[in-house]
């Protein structure tokens, strides 16, 4: 399993992960594999050291970041391989709506990724700001269900870095109460400004699903139905 999770990180991290659900949708297995493994083969001769000296050392980042995606994808047979492209599809093989949780409680993390990918949404998951930034600018999701207060960089950051980077971004912040008092009013501000969701720990899963579902949908949230720390 750690082994599919690293892969899928790597098929984002190179831009080959949207394209190859796009094949698979159009031309169907055999395309998706030709698509990934003949794109692993030009990366590795585009960033090959030798043909990049003015940018020796990049050059061999990316190609240590080749050779362990080569490493991952040996690993896995090509019916895995199916199967981890067509994750993000639904049964009509169209792209799943994608969600982004940043949260640093790892039984909630995993928890709430295991709820929505049962949901039909296609997930992945970070365990703080910092990781849930470089995570989101690979993924590009839908929809970012952050925690408020984590070390490092928080909630709030979070979304307002993303933000410069995608001002569509949809957030829904998660916190439990405590802890959140100094930043009621940054987050007031932020929830009114924008028009984010926020929910407070402990919400019922129904709760988080209808309000993730208006949101996801681009329907307006109706107030009233979203918890903002009063």
């Amino acid at each position: 399993m750690d082994n599919h999770h690293d892969i899928e990180k790597e098929l984002i991290y190179l831009g080959l992960y949207e394209k190859a659900r796009e094949i698979y949708s159009e031309l169907g297995e055999t395309a998706a594999l030709s698509y990934v493994k003949s794109s692993y083969r030009l990366l590795s001769k585009v960033y090959h050291p030798d043909l990049n000296p003015k940018n020796e050392e990049k050059a061999k980042i990316a190609q240590q970041r080749l050779n362990r995606f080569s490493h991952l994808l040996s690993r896995m047979s090509d019916k895995e391989l199916i199967e981890l492209i067509k994750k993000g599809l639904n049964k009509e093989g169209k792209r799943k709506n994608k969600i982004l949780i940043v949260e640093d409680e790892l039984g909630l993390r995993k928890l709430l990724g295991e709820i929505l990918w049962s949901e039909g949404y296609d997930v992945m998951v970070a365990e703080d700001g910092t990781r849930g930034y470089e995570t989101g600018c690979l993924f590009r999701p839908d929809l970012v269900l952050t925690d408020i207060v984590m070390p490092g960089m928080s909630g709030l950051e979070l979304a307002r870095k993303m933000r410069k980077r995608t001002p569509w971004i949809k957030v829904i912040f998660i916190s439990g109460f405590f802890g959140v008092k100094n930043l009621k009013q940054e987050l007031d501000e932020e929830i009114l400004r924008w028009g984010y969701g926020a929910l407070s720990k402990p919400f019922k899963t129904s709760e988080m699903l209808d309000l993730i579902g208006t949101y996801v949908h681009g329907l307006q949230i109706i107030q009233g139905r979203v918890n903002v720390y009063a």
